[in-house]
């Protein structure tokens, strides 16, 4: 499992975790697409948002491999703002490869996007 170095292991002032240390004995939790409803706690989103700007940040619009990265997390943005790769796509491989759906994240983080 590659460990993304300098990625950001939880939101700042928070116990909301961005990666994990080490790989699931049990095997890899899969990446599915949770859906977002307009009632979340503003906390929720303010996390998502967070995120997503350590994303962008760290990898731009190229692909990166899931990694340590929680996928808890990466499902809240997953199949809207962080998309596959590839094809065929494993949604439960460390190896997978993702990328950010710039055209989607500046629609739904504007915020992040503002120099």
């Amino acid at each position: 499992m590659l460990k993304h170095r300098g990625f950001p292991g939880r939101m700042p002032g928070s116990d909301f975790q961005f990666t994990i240390r080490r790989a699931n004995p049990k095997g890899v939790t899969p990446l599915t697409r949770r859906d977002r409803y307009r009632d979340r706690k503003s906390v929720d989103r303010r996390v998502d948002a967070t995120f997503m700007k350590a994303l962008w940040e760290n990898f731009g619009d190229q692909p990166f491999e899931r990694g340590n990265l929680d996928a808890g997390r990466l499902s809240w943005l997953f199949g809207r703002e962080v998309i596959p790769a590839e094809d065929p796509f494993d949604p439960a491989s460390y190896e997978a490869l993702l990328m950010v759906d710039e055209a989607r994240a500046r629609a739904s983080f504007p915020e992040i996007f503002e120099d």
